[in-house]
């Protein structure tokens, strides 16, 4: 209980920062569309698996290291960077689909995208994403006492994790219903090319 005022600012803060658009979203919402439930989940799972190395750095203290050294927080944007425009090229050159049905189109995805690639997909997107690295140093230098237990601090982040996990789910779920996919039947393959447009343009907002 003597946390408990810490813990409901940390749940509101990364509430709103998790369900702001941007790599994350971008990316589940792609996976969701051309692969299906299953490997959506995984990413999902990916990304909140990510917020756990997050939390690891700031609790052993690099995030201080990481504040004190703008050379290295800048080589991690361009290394953040070049990833998501890596991202954003691969979607940009899906092929152009056949004339047939929208349902054997995806069949071929399914196969070519293991759940551990899935997986990888989300933990990277997340893990060399600069805006969730700003976030949490901010959370442990900002909003969480230097008083503040390890173990407590541990606790957030996984309750952060874990949260994150299940908002993504939700999402995958919902994105990867009949009706959503049936809405990208026609439009899929221009789909593709506005993700790839998207991520690109996050990589040079990330690195500018």
């Amino acid at each position: 209980m003597n946390y408990l005022d810490e813990f409901l600012l940390i749940a509101a803060a990364h509430f709103f920062a998790v369900a702001s658009p941007g790599p994350d979203f971008a990316i589940v919402l792609k996976q969701s569309v051309q692969f299906g439930r299953r490997n959506a989940l995984w990413t999902s799972a990916g990304v909140g698996a990510a917020i756990l190395l997050h939390i690891a750095y700031c609790v052993l203290g690099v995030a201080l290291i990481l504040t004190q050294s703008p050379a290295l927080f800048m080589a991690l944007k361009y290394v953040a960077g070049a990833y998501l425009a890596y991202l954003g090229v691969q979607a940009l050159r899906t092929a152009k689909p056949t004339n047939t049905s929208f349902d054997e189109k995806l069949k071929p995805s399914f196969a070519s995208e293991s759940s551990w690639r899935a997986f990888r997909r989300g933990f990277f997107t997340n893990a060399l994403n600069p805006k969730a690295t700003l976030f949490f140093m901010s959370l442990f230098t900002l909003v969480i006492s230097p008083t503040t237990p390890v173990i407590v601090q541990m606790g957030y982040g996984v309750y952060m994790a874990l949260a994150t996990w299940a908002w993504f789910s939700i999402l995958s779920l919902l994105l990867s219903k009949a009706r959503v996919r049936d809405f990208f039947k026609q439009s899929g393959y221009w789909f593709d090319r506005g993700i790839g447009i998207i991520l690109i343009a996050l990589a040079v907002r990330i690195i500018i």
